[in-house]
This record gives structure tokens, C-alpha cells and sequence, in this order.
């Protein structure tokens, strides 16, 4: 259902039975089995359950008595609030390298608004695609995506996608898209409200949408009812609004195959120190702490950090630091499937004093980045950039 797709900018990425896919990341052996991630007290809920499980009748917010019950035969895991919390930031991660804005509703899902990265990731289809498999390749775990033009379409759409899908809604089909599905698909619907909508012989979202406004205020209140006769026709004016602020900007990149080549490793650092120090120059901030990311094939994760006497937003001075921090750790050509670089203890640029060294050029390599900068926005991204991405070794970064 993909349509007019193009005219979508929001995306609802929701991870499939997130719990239970970080505890089946950790013991694979236990994929393709009933499995309940929950208390093990027989007064304890099921927070999360695999889909072998949900066969069987098991939901999250289940008693594990009544779970139990159903699936006797399923293997209960203790839940790790750490370690999906872990899970959960490098999500939220990869979200922030599409967009910052990012309004994350949950610990495994969020809200995307997607039309600024367009030019540089394609449509929104693809741009969901992208997310999937970045989020399988570096957190070896499914997730679902909704891309609609609404918020509330999208997280219908990512519902309906499940498991491991997209579904594209554009705004043509969205009233046959919503028509058909239960009036408990409604924001808004719970078990009072679909009562009192049932005794009104009101069972799907179309015949809602067929019924006088007044009628539903009467039913279930002014402003309620006024809410659900616009559902019910696809009309959601709220935006995505991100709640958290940039504590740091970097990039990152999962190869395709792991590599332990050290001059294919300094190359992605360079490009991605550089795609770093433009993000910052573009929001305006710059930043003293520089952290390199380094994830080995076993997904097994380290992080380094060195904090600059003076904030920076150059990309050679990024690059100099991440560098240096890789080359501490004496990798011995192990292999690796994703590095990545960060720039921390952000603050605004035109704020930051710049102080001359004796002898120094008043115009270097800042003033050179953001000339580059703007021939970027003239001609294009990658329209200038250093010579050693285009296939040459990248010098020794040096003082």
C-alpha cells in the first residue's frame, strides 16, 4: 500500500516484543520457542513475550498465573531493565542520525519527522527500510514501521505491520485504511468508551465516522466525541514534537561485512568525523569532549573519550582526537562491524571566545570547512570533501 507514499513525513517505529527480542539477542538458542519475559512470583506480570507465546494466548499485563496456564511449556527470563535500557539509547540512536526530530514515546518506540533527510536517505519508505535494517544489523532485533502523513495513522500502520514490517498509509487511502478496523483502534477508545459505542451498534471506525458529531458527544462527552469523529476520518493535527535536547552530535557506521582492515577503519573515521563536525556547524554548536564507538563482530561494545582544552566544530581536529583513541586501544586487526564518532559538551558557537596563537593564521581550517559547507548547500553534499576519501589512505591527522 504504497501509493503517494512520497506525501508521508511521519514515521512510527515500534520494536517487535522488545523485551523478549533482547533476551532472545542473548540466548539464541532459545529462538523459535515459547518465550515470557516477566516476574517469575506467580503475583509477577508478563512484560513481554515472544510471538510462539502470544500464539498461545499470552499479552503483556497478563498475570503470570493465568500465563503460565496457557503456555505451560514456555521459558520465563527474569526481565534486565538494564541491559534494554542499554538497547534503547542505540535505538534511539539511529533514529537521531535520520532526524532530530525524534519524539519518543516509549523505550522501544518513537515518532519520526523525516522530511528534512529526504535528500540524503530518499523517500520515507525507504528512509523506514533504512531504519529497519540498521536496527537488525547493529541490534540484531526486529522492529515494525508505520509512515503516514498523521501520527495517529502511522502508529495504527506500524500495528498492522507487525511483526517485522512496514506498512505505508498514503492520504488517499487512508479512510479505506481506517474504515474497516474496529472502533477500539481509536486513540482514545478504552473499555468504557467502546461500551458505550457498541450500545449505539457503532463497531467499526466507519460506521463512527458515518455518525453525527452530536451524537457521539452525547454518547461519550463533547470533547471526546469531537476527538473520535476526527479520527475516524484520518484528521490528526498534532506534530512531532522531540522532548529531549541534543546533549551530543556524532555519526556512525555499521559496515556491511566486519572489517579489520586499519586503513579502511581511519578512512570511515575521517568521513565520519566530518559528517560530525557538519552537523555541529549546522546546528550552530560546537563541543569538547570527542568519544569514538566501537562495536566488534562478536557485538560486544567499547567507547573512548578526550576532552579538548578548547571546543571545537572542525572536522580535522575531530578527526585527529578519534585517531588517536583508536589507535590506544591496539586493535591488532580485530574485526569490527561498527565505529562510530561523537562530539559531547555541546554548547553555541558564537558564544565559545576563539583565541590567536602567536603566529597563527587568522583563516584555517574552520574557515575551510565552512566554505566547503557552502558549496555543499550550492551543489550538493559530497560536492567537496578531502581528497583521502576518494580512495587514498588519510595522512597521519599530526598536530
Amino acid at each position: 500500500m504504497t501509493g503517494h507514499a512520497a506525501a508521508c513525513s511521519i514515521l512510527h517505529v515500534d520494536m517487535d516484543a522488545f523485551y523478549a527480542s533482547v533476551e532472545l539477542r542473548r540466548h539464541p538458542e532459545l529462538r523459535g520457542q515459547p518465550v515470557i519475559v516477566g516476574g517469575s512470583s506467580t503475583r509477577g506480570v508478563v512484560l513481554s513475550a515472544t510471538y510462539e507465546a502470544r500464539a498461545f494466548g499470552v499479552r503483556s499485563a497478563l498475570p503470570m498465573s493465568r500465563a503460565h496456564r496457557l503456555c505451560p511449556d514456555a521459558v520465563v527470563i527474569p526481565p534486565d531493565f538494564a541491559a534494554y535500557s542499554a538497547v534503547s539509547a542505540g535505538i534511539m540512536e539511529v533514529f537521531r542520525s535520520v532526524t532530530p526530530l525524534v519524539e519518543p514515546i516509549a523505550l522501544d518506540e518513537a515518532f519520526l519527522e523525516v522530511s528534512g533527510a529526504r535528500r540524503r536517505l530518499g523517500g520515507p519508505v525507504e528512509i523506514g527500510e533504512w531504519i529497519r535494517a540498521r536496527i537488525a544489523d547493529e541490534q540484531d532485533i526486529p522492529c515494525s514501521v508505520g509512515v503516514a502523513s498523521t501520527k495517529f495513522v502511522a502508529k495504527l500502520a506500524s500495528t498492522r505491520a507487525k511483526p517485522d514490517g512496514l506498512l505505508a498509509v498514503p492520504p488517499e487511502r487512508v479512510v479505506a485504511f481506517l474504515h474497516p478496523l474496529p472502533v477500539a483502534a481509536l486513540w482514545g477508545v478504552g473499555e468504557r468508551t467502546e461500551e458505550s459505542l457498541l450500545r449505539l451498534g457503532l463497531r467499526t471506525v466507519g460506521d463512527l465516522a458515518d455518525t453525527p458529531v452530536s451524537t457521539l458527544q452525547r454518547a461519550v462527552g463533547s470533547a471526546a466525541g469531537a476527538h473520535l469523529a476526527a479520527l475516524a476520518w484520518g484528521r490528526d493535527p498534532r506534530s512531532v514534537i522531540p522532548t529531549e535536547p541534543d546533549r551530543s552530535i556524532g555519526s556512525e557506521e555499521t559496515f556491511e561485512r566486519d572489517v579489520d582492515d586499519p586503513v579502511r577503519i581511519r578512512r570511515e573515521l575521517l568521513r565520519l568525523s566530518e559528517r560530525t563536525a557538519g552537523r555541529l556547524r549546522d546546528s550552530g554548536q560546537v563541543g569538547r569532549t570527542v568519544s569514538v564507538k566501537i562495536r566488534f563482530s562478536d557485538f560486544s561494545t567499547i567507547t573512548r573519550s578526550r576532552t579538548l582544552p578548547e571546543a571545537t566544530d572542525v572536522g580535522r581536529d575531530i578527526y585527529a582526537v578519534a585517531t588517536a583513541l583508536v589507535d590506544r586501544l591496539g586493535l591488532q586487526r580485530a574485526r569490527l562491524r561498527l565505529v562510530g564518532v561523537r562530539v559531547e559538551g555541546l554548547g553555541p558557537a558564537a558564544a565559545q571566545p576563539r583565541q590567536l596563537v602567536l603566529g597563527q593564521r587568522a583563516f584555517g581550517w574552520r574557515e575551510a570547512e565552512q566554505a566547503a559547507d557552502r558549496a555543499a548547500r550550492r551543489f550538493g553534499a559530497g560536492a567537496v570533501r578531502p581528497g583521502t576519501l576518494f580512495g587514498r589512505r588519510p595522512p597521519d591527522p599530526g598536530p
